[in-house]
């Protein structure tokens, strides 16, 4: 039975561990998966009750970590090293940044015959300065060599590894979108507007608009703001936005709303919900 080691950075709610447990939990009987990756941070959801609803127990590092430190990220080294030694895998699959760092070099170092990771998003921009961002792609050309397939989500995403930031060749790419189960979301779908309509107040002539997501900079919520108010300016429709989600832009995008003429903290146009919809 051919045994897969999968990695993920952290078990925190967003697309990675949805991706990473339906995997798991759906590859053909004949393969064998250990599932493993580090615990949410606190400012986090966590993923726990999806994992859980699809019978999956994974395996928790605590030395894996969201933020770079050598000694902790070291330990994690070490300890998936062990873990390959006594799983056996046969196909080590990473995903995401640190996991596909940590990951991808203790399998190589440990001679695992498939290396494979997925790009659920990239560090290449919007994220750090010139020189940080410079040597992340350094890494991701050195970690690519020792990959014997790369996985991007969408074209879009390939044409940036391969055309514009050059990690590796178009030859070792494979888009592989991802996939969810929406069913919930197109069930009573009447009731389920009605019923939010009503509970946050939005009235029959009141046009509703949603973005869901973290409140992180790569999410560009400023070019949403600036979108309300380029219809508020130029319709005169009655908009009510809300913004689904929470992180560490909140504060700012908050301060904002002065700015592209917005009201703050829950007016009669904009309206912040600090919850997951998919929670």
């Amino acid at each position: 039975m051919p045994r897969v080691l999968r990695i993920i950075n952290r078990f925190n709610l967003g697309g990675p561990t949805h991706n990473a447990a339906y995997l798991t939990k759906h590859l053909p009987p004949e393969y064998e998966t250990l599932l493993v990756g580090g615990a949410q941070e606190d400012s986090e959801e966590g993923s726990g009750h999806i994992l859980k609803g699809l019978g999956i127990e994974p395996l928790i590092l605590p030395e894996m970590q969201r933020e770079v430190a050598p000694w902790r990220d070291r330990s994690a080294y070490r300890r998936i090293k062990k873990l390959i030694k006594e799983f056996k895998p046969d196909i080590v699959h990473t995903h995401a940044a640190k996991a596909g760092a940590v990951g991808r070099m203790a399998a190589s170092d440990m001679g695992v015959k498939a290396i494979v990771h997925t790009f659920h998003g990239h560090v290449f921009h919007s994220y750090f300065g010139q020189v940080r961002t410079a040597l992340y792609k350094n890494v991701e050309r050195f970690l690519a060599r020792r990959s014997d397939r790369i996985i991007a989500i969408s074209e879009i995403q390939k044409s940036e590894l391969v055309d514009e930031h050059r990690i590796c060749s178009s030859e070792k790419v494979s888009v592989i979108p991802l996939g969810f189960d929406l069913s919930k979301f197109q069930q009573e779908q009447a009731a389920k507007r009605a019923l939010f309509r009503r509970v946050y107040g939005v009235a029959d002539d009141e046009i509703a608009i949603g973005i869901v997501g973290r409140l992180v900079p790569i999410k560009n919520h400023d070019l949403f703001l600036e979108a309300l108010k380029h219809v508020r300016d130029r319709t005169g429709k009655k908009v009510r936005a809300f913004v689904v989600g929470d992180g560490e832009e909140r504060v700012r995008l908050e301060a904002l709303d002065p700015r592209v003429g917005l009201e703050p903290g829950g007016g009669a146009l904009f309206q912040w919900i600090r919850i997951w919809s998919w929670a």
